[in-house]
């Protein structure tokens, strides 16, 4: 199987170093991009240039694809703010096709998401004054009021916020059609402000903040008992703890309560039902390393196992599989995915890369830059692995030479099944000399003639240093583990592109 992701003759461009590079056709471009937005400025691209690159694609594509998408990035990969855009910037140009109807209903999965999307409809029209959602899509209006019917009453006062655009503001906007006389009842309570305050960790922990104590030993006192009552009840989200973690802990809950937080955190059941994307447990791990509790550590092991669970049952790695990693540290691989985020595109590449070691037996893994160097970590220790990495990523120094993790292999005679790159694809040769991935790749086909190389592109520019189209090499976009479904997929001949088109409207 190979992809057809290449604009014919007209493939080749350089890269953003330079290098050639070959460009990838509208539909690919566009999978990449968005599954690999964190809406916050990358190495080589701004935010807005991004923003403006997924608009001009999306007149490029389909709709019905644009539209499976939206729906394949909210559902599989995780993600909120991205399939919300394609939704609406789809409807830009398509207004009266039901397709959008269908996307608006594929992508709207929590009660707040009703509200965002229509503060990004109300952007991206530029929009302003008192009426600043006048004229409303009548597709997009459809699809909202379809969702509208999907929440109860806790779910909507949870969401129900102060913001520029409020829950009451949407539902007299949309004018939902109630399924029955109880939503009907709660439409009314969204249009006269008496929805239910909701029992939620953040209402309770707020209304304990308002309260006056003798001293500071009664507001400790008074806290954790909070969170262990909050905890008995069951009815913090698995992101909510994740989040809290610290919280919990320095808030000195028991041992039995400390206990239950770590069983809901790796239940198998909890962990596949959260939708959390791996870096999430990358993140609570690092807050929660240098805490100075007794119970840290074991928080720190139910992270590990949670971590583990998420890819229970990735395929397509057995005994005699015989697997390269290589994880890209170069300069721009040291960008944060988002502005409030302290995760960088190259702890993505790291954590991605040790929850496959963790399936393999037969695997050896390494970091490149100016050099390439072989680091094997044991099977275990997924989220420690990284970090024990993190650590060493000066060693190789910053440039982008792929090439030499190949050269290695064609040096050495060692024959790969598999060879993993964790890059930005801006691959390079920082040496001068006429030496590229595609040549080395190509010397190592001649002693290894059923290796394949897979691309894992963690940035979106919408090029890769690879022609695609011959040689086993293959490309892979996203920064969630349900990337290793894609690859699952092309093992049996399925690609990206052609998975996220077998999803139906």
């Amino acid at each position: 199987m190979k992809f057809n992701i290449f604009k014919r003759n007209t493939n080749v461009v350089n890269n953003f170093e330079g290098e050639k590079a070959y460009q990838l056709n509208p539909e690919m471009e566009l999978y990449a991009a968005v599954v690999t937005a964190g809406l916050s400025d990358n190495f080589y691209e701004k935010t807005d240039d991004r923003l403006s690159r997924i608009q001009n694609l999306i007149k490029k594509n389909q709709a019905e694809y644009v539209a499976k998408l939206a729906i394949y990035s909210r559902n599989q990969m995780y993600m909120r703010s991205m399939p919300m855009v394609l939704a609406v910037e789809l409807a830009k140009f398509n207004s009266g096709n039901a397709i959008i109807k269908k996307t608006v209903s594929g992508v709207v999965k929590r009660a707040d998401e009703i509200t965002e999307l229509l503060a990004y409809y109300q952007l991206a029209n530029k929009r302003n004054g008192v009426k600043k959602l006048n004229k409303l899509s009548k597709q997009i209006q459809k699809g909202l009021s379809d969702a509208f019917n999907n929440f109860d009453e806790y779910q909507f006062a949870k969401y129900n916020r102060e913001a520029e655009i409020k829950l009451r503001d949407a539902l007299f906007l949309v004018h939902p059609k109630a399924k029955d006389d109880k939503q009907q009842i709660l439409f009314n309570k969204i249009a006269s402000n008496e929805l239910a305050v909701p029992y939620s960790w953040e209402t309770e922990l707020s209304a304990l903040g308002q309260l006056k104590y003798v001293d500071d030993k009664e507001k400790a006192v008074a806290f954790r008992a909070k969170w262990e009552e909050l905890i008995d009840s069951n009815k913090i989200g698995y992101m909510a703890l994740l989040r809290n973690l610290r919280n919990i802990l320095e808030a000195e809950v028991s041992a039995t309560h400390v206990k239950k937080v770590c069983s809901y955190l790796s239940n198998e059941t909890a962990v596949a039902n959260s939708k959390q994307l791996p870096f999430r447990f990358l993140a609570a791990y690092r807050e929660l390393k240098l805490l100075k509790f007794g119970f840290a550590s074991m928080v720190l092991n139910a992270l590990e196992d949670a971590v583990v669970t998420s890819v229970k049952n990735l395929k397509g790695f057995d005994e005699d599989t015989r697997v390269l990693i290589a994880c890209d540290v170069s300069g721009s691989m040291q960008k944060p995915i988002s502005a409030r985020s302290k995760i960088l595109l190259f702890d993505i590449g790291l954590l991605l890369a040790m929850l496959i070691q963790s399936k393999c037996k037969h695997v050896v893994s390494g970091m490149f830059g100016d050099s390439w160097k072989i680091i094997n970590m044991p099977n275990r220790g997924i989220l420690s692995n990284v970090d024990e990495y993190y650590k060493r990523e000066g060693e190789v120094g910053y440039s982008t030479n792929g090439y030499k993790v190949i050269d290695d292999l064609v040096n050495r005679n060692v024959k790969m099944d598999k060879v993993m790159l964790f890059t930005d694809c801006q691959l390079w040769n920082s040496n001068k000399t006429d030496s590229n991935i595609e040549k080395s790749w190509k010397a190592y086909k001649a002693i290894a003639p059923k290796a394949k190389l897979y691309l894992f592109d963690l940035a979106g520019y919408g090029n890769t240093p690879l022609n695609m189209q011959q040689n086993d090499v293959y490309l892979i976009a996203g920064w969630s583990d349900k990337i290793f479904d894609v690859l699952s997929s092309i093992e049996n001949g399925v690609s990206a592109i052609e998975k996220i088109k077998q999803i139906e409207l």
